[in-house]
């Protein structure tokens, strides 16, 4: 029997921990911090994450967690607006609860739980530990996220001002999650107040309004954008989540594409598939919603936040920013 070692209990990590079983091999999660845990994400699923969920046997502890259902997408740049009706409902939930249910989920499968890595170890290796670039300072990026009370709402919504982006979006138990990332140079004006950065968009500011802040900020970064997927892979380990690649928030594919290449990762894996053809098989599901977000945030750049509004359909938006293969 093959056996897997995962570095990381995270949504990829786990998926990763779950597929693996499924194909018979003995697993060893390692995993030192302790869930539940509240981290910096957009905690929204794609609808495409559905199937990777079915796949994995995950999909009715998912449901038992009471997901908030998502059916429209709102834009806001500056002073303008774009609505569209999603063509299949998405899902908010807490990484809180995410987190849990499918460590659980893999634990439940006969997944071994470590806290440190075995020595020595000849099996294969999942590194599904998250991010660990650097970047110069001033050009960096930060995340921030909170909690919010409020009437919920169905739709998700994303607001783009001054560099910044901030999603905003229903999760279990009527919560609204906050959520966005912005350069450091501008979050710095503020002294990384992020009230006041929030303030600092009339659209933003008028969203929070009628809600109240659960908790303090949290904030993580920097954060680098980086596609893994055309990186030549020789080594033997299977990278998995963020640590294969940082998608931009944006196409809010960032759930989906660690759930997704860590059952990829697991499968791999416990076959012992080359690492290069894992990466191929990765880029070929995942890496269309890159090439869309550097298009767009280029634009962005250049000033045609607001025309885009005007040009382009919603509905083809969100196409854009979906894969379409994942399973």
């Amino acid at each position: 029997m093959q056996t897997v070692e995962i570095i990381g209990a995270g949504p990829a990590g786990s998926a990763a921990a779950l597929a693996a079983r499924q194909e018979g091999a003995d697993v060893r999660l390692i995993e030192k911090s302790r869930f539940p845990r509240h981290k910096v994400c957009g905690e929204y699923l794609s609808p495409e994450a559905v199937p990777v969920l079915r796949s994995l046997g995950a999909w009715d502890s998912f449901l038992a967690a009471r997901p908030a259902v998502i059916r429209r997408l709102i834009l806001h740049f500056g002073s303008s607006e774009k609505r569209c009706n999603l063509a299949e409902p998405a899902y908010g939930l807490s990484r809180y609860s995410l987190d849990q249910l499918l460590f659980n989920s893999a634990i439940e499968s006969g997944a071994q739980h470590l806290l440190e890595p075995s020595e020595p170890f000849s099996g294969a290796t999942v590194l599904a530990h998250g991010r660990k670039n650097l970047s110069a300072r001033g050009d960096r990026l930060f995340g921030f996220k909170a909690h919010f009370a409020g009437a919920p709402s169905d739709a998700i919504e994303l607001f783009f001002f001054n560099g910044c982006y901030v999603g905003v979006n229903a999760v279990e138990g009527g919560i609204t999650n906050v959520c966005g990332l912005g350069p450091e140079d501008f979050l710095r004006r503020f002294d990384f107040d992020i009230d006041a950065v929030a303030a600092s968009s009339e659209a933003l500011a008028v969203r929070l309004r009628p809600l109240t802040r659960q908790w303090k900020w949290l904030t993580t970064g920097p954060l680098v954008f980086q596609n893994g997927f055309r990186s030549n892979f020789e080594a033997r380990d299977y990278f998995a989540g963020d640590a294969l690649s940082f998608v931009d928030p944006f196409t809010g594919s960032g759930m989906l594409s660690a759930l997704t290449t860590g059952r990829l990762a697991g499968i791999a894996a416990a076959r012992g598939t080359p690492v290069q053809e894992y990466v191929d098989q990765c880029r070929r599901r995942l890496e269309k919603p890159f090439q869309f977000s550097s298009l767009f945030r280029s634009l962005l750049a250049n000033g045609w936040g607001e025309r885009l509004v005007g040009l382009v359909p919603g509905q083809l938006l969100v196409w854009l920013t979906r894969p379409h293969s994942v399973v």
